[in-house]
């Protein structure tokens, strides 16, 4: 199934190439594309350049679903993003990447290349457009067109995904809780089978102490995969708020370059909580409308925009120092506040008559549910009670300790008091019980 990635902006978009005639119609049919059909587009458009058996973007601008992918079946419907990590690192600091690598669960010939907004193209099996299916040639010179049209796609990604309708941003918000419920079943069912396997390996009981040592390095090793897996995971459905700050300051650096406003920059707590990736994209998205609104305004010179955390809600302001003439009911409000109430969100403009206008955007971080009607028939304490919400949000025990300043044993001491208390017979049972009573 194809899936999303991200994008570069126009403005860093190369020249276009001379002789592109032929081209014009690849370049229209992605510049028009949905986020489902890019990939598919774009290797389309490629192929006359570089032939490829398989197609695959991967971006965390897309928090739901990463991956986009078209072509051989049995290499895109196995790709994993490890795979995909695994390839990024072997590009970084390259313009291109050629050579063998694991993809879709076997060793292959691609050819990887990035973009400006850290998205990665996977090209399976690639070899000049003329040649055989085959070993891809020692040096395969990828020609500026290939580049011109990923970036191309790349641009219309963020494009989408910045101006995404609110049935996007609800299914990815899904999926995004979905693959985190996922990840934590898997990340329980086999830490527990490989930390059984590592206490029996390291039994004295056990002869064979060079046998032994062997096997305790292999599944130490296949453990800390595992749990580097469930870290990344949880990555990609979330976004340091100062990083997702930051990221919005870059966005607006152009306007505030160029347009002789000056927009002022208050910056979140380091230490606030991290944003679930569509309140990230979409926080962004408002922010820079509200601001391109209030640019178009007569006697703006200055705006202000400032992000907080109250541990539940991101707070946004923004705040300029005109006339107080900007309308709620402008089509470009209008809109913005659509994607506010998509998050259940709510959105006030207070307009101060000579003195400009003051918005306030609340966002919750996490997707509306029913709080634990269960909760009071469980009678779990406080404490457990936040256990069990960082255990349904995919948390290991080290991260629970971390999160609330407890020791591995206190955690490991309230679980065993939760798992009593639900009736549940494993930590997938608990956590899945906690789903169905409105905890994520």
């Amino acid at each position: 199934m194809s899936v999303p990635t991200q994008a570069t902006t126009a403005a860093s978009l190369p020249e276009t190439p001379e002789g592109v005639g032929p081209l014009l119609a690849a370049i229209e049919r992605l510049s028009t594309a949905s986020l489902t059909e890019i990939a598919q587009r774009l290797h389309v458009a490629t192929l006359p350049y570089v032939a490829s058996s398989a197609l695959v973007i991967f971006t965390e601008d897309c928090t739901g679903r990463p991956q986009k992918k078209s072509g051989d079946e049995s290499v895109i419907s196995q790709v994993s993003i490890a795979e995909l990590d695994a390839v990024r690192e072997l590009l970084a600091g390259h313009e291109a990447w050629q050579g063998r690598a694991l993809i879709g669960g076997q060793e292959r010939p691609v050819l990887a290349l990035p973009s400006p907004t850290n998205a990665l193209l996977v090209l399976v099996d690639p070899r000049p457009a003329a040649g055989e299916r085959g070993e891809a040639p020692a040096e395969l010179e990828v020609p500026g067109l290939v580049r011109y049209l990923w970036n191309l796609a790349a641009e219309r990604i963020r494009e989408k995904v910045a101006d995404a309708p609110p049935s996007y941003l609800i299914e990815s918000r899904a999926a995004s809780a979905e693959r985190v419920r996922v990840t934590a079943e898997l990340v329980d069912r086999h830490s527990t089978t490989l930390e059984t396997l590592l206490a029996a390996l390291r039994s004295p009981a056990l002869a064979d102490d060079a046998a032994r040592k062997s096997a305790t390095d292999v599944a130490a090793k296949a453990l800390v995969e595992l749990r580097t897996l469930n870290d990344r995971t949880t990555e990609l459905v979330e976004e340091p708020v100062a990083t997702a700050f930051q990221r919005l300051r870059e966005d607006l650096r152009p306007l505030t370059h160029f347009s002789g406003i000056d927009v002022q920059f208050i910056e979140p707590p380091v230490n606030g909580r991290a944003l679930p990736g569509e309140v990230a994209h979409a926080a962004r998205a408002i922010v820079r409308g509200l601001v391109l609104a209030m640019v178009e305004q007569p006697d703006v010179r200055r705006i202000r925009t400032q992000w907080d955390c109250d541990g539940e809600n991101l707070l946004i302001n923004v705040r300029d120092d005109g006339m107080g003439n900007l309308s709620a009911d402008a089509p470009s409000i209008t809109r913005l506040n659509q994607r506010v109430e998509v998050l259940a969100g709510r959105m006030t403009i207070d307009l101060m008559q000579g003195w400009g206008a003051d918005v306030a955007v609340t966002l919750p971080l996490d997707p509306p549910g029913r709080k634990l009607p269960d909760a009071a028939a469980w009678d779990l304490g406080e404490r457990e009670l936040e256990v069990l919400q960082l255990l349904a949000a995919g948390q290991r025990n080290r991260g629970i300790a971390a999160k609330l300043h407890l020791s591995e044993n206190t955690v490991k001491f309230h679980l065993r008091n939760i798992y009593r208390k639900l009736g549940a017979t494993s930590r997938t049972e608990a956590i899945a019980m906690a789903h169905s009573n409105g905890l994520h």
